[in-house]
């Protein structure tokens, strides 16, 4: 039987300041854990049901994995459909240098904040093969696990970076291209090898401190009534325009 000490520690693993303090982050369900278990994400715990536990144990060191009860895992878990295994790991140490995206496509995220939105653009960028995000430092948490269920298991393949944009802009020269509503249509831009995709807050769009370093404003044309798009679908239209042109 589990202690009330590490339900409890676990359950505080939702909460930012936690997650920070501990470097630790909460996975959920068979489908994101077995993608981990090969990826270079540090396990610190597995706790899975019996009959979880008989399938893929050989996957895991036998010190790492705990034996519980649905009902432990109810009192762990943050989503609403109970997993039968959740993970605790490790944060990993991500260290940026901004040479990292001279020579290939980046995604730069102004003030997303939906896990959601976040954790769909993750995948969308695993999809084809961008390696790089940099988000601003008012972003949504990688390790909010509504975003890490939203990524699929992406955010370990993807370098997720924190970063000041406005000063990563302003020390470095990048082709940015802006994702607004009354720029170019993406079907007249010859799609670029290298550049910087920049994506605004849901609602407000790009901050205007950054609008001085864009390059480009781009958009997706429209056809309909909508009055715009969600920002990961948007970043999908784009990177499928980028990658596949």
């Amino acid at each position: 039987m589990l202690e009330k000490s590490t339900i409890n520690r676990v359950k505080s693993l939702n909460n930012k300041k936690y997650r920070q303090s501990e470097q630790l982050f909460v996975a959920e369900g068979s489908k994101i854990i077995l993608e981990l278990l090969g990826s270079k994400i540090q396990i610190e715990q597995v706790f899975a049901t019996q009959d979880w536990a008989a399938k893929y144990e050989n996957r895991i060191k036998a010190n790492k994995l705990v034996i519980v009860t649905q009902k432990e895992l109810e009192r762990m878990s943050g989503l609403k459909s109970i997993p039968d295994v959740l993970m605790l790991a490790k944060i990993p140490i991500q260290k940026f240098n901004a040479s990292l995206l001279s020579n290939s496509l980046t995604i730069a995220l102004d003030t997303i904040q939906d896990p959601g939105n976040l954790g769909t653009i993750i995948r969308t960028a695993d999809w084809f093969g961008i390696k790089n995000i940099v988000c601003s430092q008012s972003c949504a948490d990688v390790y909010n696990n509504k975003t890490i269920q939203a990524s699929m298991g992406s955010f370990a393949r993807v370098n997720i970076f924190y970063e000041d944009l406005k000063t990563l802009f302003s020390e470095n020269k990048f082709q940015i291209f802006g994702a607004v509503l009354n720029g170019k249509n993406i079907s007249e831009i010859k799609p670029p090898q290298n550049g910087i995709l920049l994506i605004g807050n849901e609602g407000n769009g790009i901050s205007t401190e950054l609008i001085p370093f864009i390059t480009q404003n781009i958009s997706i044309p429209k056809y309909g009534e909508a009055e715009s798009l969600n920002a990961a679908v948007a970043t999908s239209i784009i990177c499928a325009h980028f990658i596949m042109k």
